[in-house]
């Protein structure tokens, strides 16, 4: 095992939504968000002592490539994250962070739960990067021979993995509860992880889940569209409406001639001609990204504009109701989003786009495009459209038009795209998993939390579903602001930890007679 230290790659609040425009800005919002809370210290202040400084270690597992063939001896170099400075005893409970479609640092161990759960319990806590993102690469780049080896059931493989493997290298009792923590996609690992390894794993809180594997995700936009007309988090039927006219206007500017148009990209910061029909859909998702970015991560530390903020640039002014006033609401929304973040261009032409997606060379920092474009075109789809009668914002793009780029970059048809999605819920049972002891916590105001479990399947499966919260905000670290909903589903993670700890220290006293 090689340990040193490193301090980069920070809070994992991730963005799922298939690669192009949409999934390129909301990737750009997360790195914002955060580098906001590193710089604002908040990755240290869960889980210190008064005036204690620790700094996590960094050790490397060696990785079986492909876990299901004995016969293949090539390996990988997995990261992991240790924080041991609650650890009480030898049986302590081990509290596991997966990683997801991201690389992973050692805020991962050190912020929010479950580094703030740890001391309750005395529990050593652990970061493990997912194989394929971040450090944790195999040799050869990202071709498609390569590629083969990246899914989520490889992920679960590496995690039953570690968990023996560190049990030695950490001098871990066999006794010692081991819980799975992680959100969005990764809070999926941890949901699956104790399903398929409830002898390894004795409990798992699943944040944000997707459970259900969709090829056509326009339920995204329904909950994006409903948290608009919230009025606890600043929204109004105003609002939505607002939205709503400001698309029609973009969409009107687009069918103008070339002259408006062009004027439309300077003005809304289009990187490409908008001429192209492909062009102007990658537009209209960016816009729509941006909108439901806002809702995603509203009232997070470092979102450059929540849903109240949005709402008040649609509606600034808007007397008269007319297309206008929206649309230069939505124009400084893409301004304030755009200089936040640090991006060129609100949107790229698809060519630059499937250009960069094919490039076969691993990005160590940030989500891995790549790689993440494989795994929705072989597993779980979750390509967000707005095609239904009730959409307030542009029916553009279209799934087709997303679906083309698994074709455009890897070669995969359509139909092999929705095969991988049924048989991904088949495998894990979508949003009935049969995995007991399983927390899945939920905020109401994420549009993910429809794909996830939000409502008790046992009394062994319990579902929390935080009113007005957004994507994976009871994992962020906490703070003064955090409204009393939110105080209150963090309350019932921890009673339910509670619960479940203490029936792992019956079991040990029991093993002690």
């Amino acid at each position: 095992m090689v340990v040193k230290t490193s301090w980069w790659s920070l809070l994992l609040l991730v963005s799922l939504w298939g690669l192009s425009a949409p999934a390129l800005l909301l990737r750009r919002l997360r790195e914002h968000i955060e580098r906001f809370q590193e710089s604002s210290g908040q990755h240290l202040s869960s889980g210190l002592g008064s005036g204690a400084v620790t700094v996590p270690r960094l050790g490397w597992l060696e990785q079986p490539l492909d876990p299901f063939n004995t016969s293949d001896r090539r390996t990988f170099l997995q990261r992991y994250w240790v924080n041991d400075q609650y650890r009480a005893g030898q049986d302590a409970p081990v509290f596991l962070h997966i990683g997801g479609e991201s690389s992973l640092g050692p805020s991962s161990v050190m912020a929010g739960h479950p580094a703030a759960l740890a001391p309750a319990w005395g529990a050593l806590v652990i970061g493990l990067e997912h194989r394929f993102y971040g450090l944790s690469l195999p040799v050869g780049g990202l071709d498609m021979a390569q590629l083969r080896y990246l899914s989520s059931r490889h992920a679960l493989a590496d995690v039953a993995s570690a968990r023996q493997a560190l049990s030695g290298l950490l001098n871990l009792s066999s006794s010692s509860p081991w819980i799975c923590f992680g959100g969005s996609y990764a809070g999926s690992l941890a949901a699956w992880t104790r399903l398929k390894f409830p002898h390894l794993v004795f409990a798992s809180v699943a944040s944000s889940a997707p459970l259900r594997a969709v090829l056509d995700f326009s339920a995204y936009t329904e909950v994006v569209s409903r948290s608009l007309t919230s009025a606890a988090i600043g929204g109004s039927l105003e609002c939505r409406a607002a939205a709503s006219a400001a698309f029609q206007e973009v969409e009107r500017r687009l069918r103008a001639g070339p002259g408006v148009r062009a004027k439309l990209r300077a003005e809304l910061g289009a990187c490409a001609s908008l001429d192209r029909p492909e062009d102007q859909a990658e537009l209209l998702g960016a816009l729509q990204a941006l909108v439901g970015g806002s809702v995603q991560y509203d009232g997070q530390a470092g979102a450059p504009l929540s849903v109240r903020q949005l709402c008040g640039l649609l509606l600034e002014g808007d007397g008269n109701h007319s297309y206008h006033t929206p649309y230069r609401g939505l124009r400084r929304a893409v301004q304030v989003i755009t200089r936040s973040v640090g991006q060129r261009c609100l949107s790229f032409s698809r060519e630059e786009t499937v250009a960069q997606l094919r490039a076969t060379t691993p990005h160590v920092s940030g989500v891995g495009d790549r790689q993440w474009l494989y795994q929705t075109c072989t597993e779980f789809g979750f390509y967000v459209t707005c095609e239904g009668p009730q959409c307030p914002f542009s029916q553009l793009p279209v799934l087709p038009f997303q679906l083309d780029l698994c074709q455009q970059v890897f070669g995969l048809s359509v139909a092999s795209v929705a095969q991988a999605v049924a048989q991904t819920n088949s495998y894990y049972g979508g949003q009935t998993p049969r995995a007991t002891q399983v927390l899945f916590v939920n905020g109401d105001t994420d549009p993910w939390h429809v794909l996830s479990v939000t409502q008790d399947l046992g009394p062994s499966q319990p579902a929390l579903l935080i009113p007005n919260a957004s994507h994976c905000l009871d994992m962020a670290p906490e703070r003064p602001s955090d409204s009393p909903s939110l105080r209150l589903g963090r309350q019932g993670i921890f009673q339910q930890l509670q619960a479940w700890l203490q029936q792992a220290k019956e079991r040990q006293n029991r093993g002690r007679v």
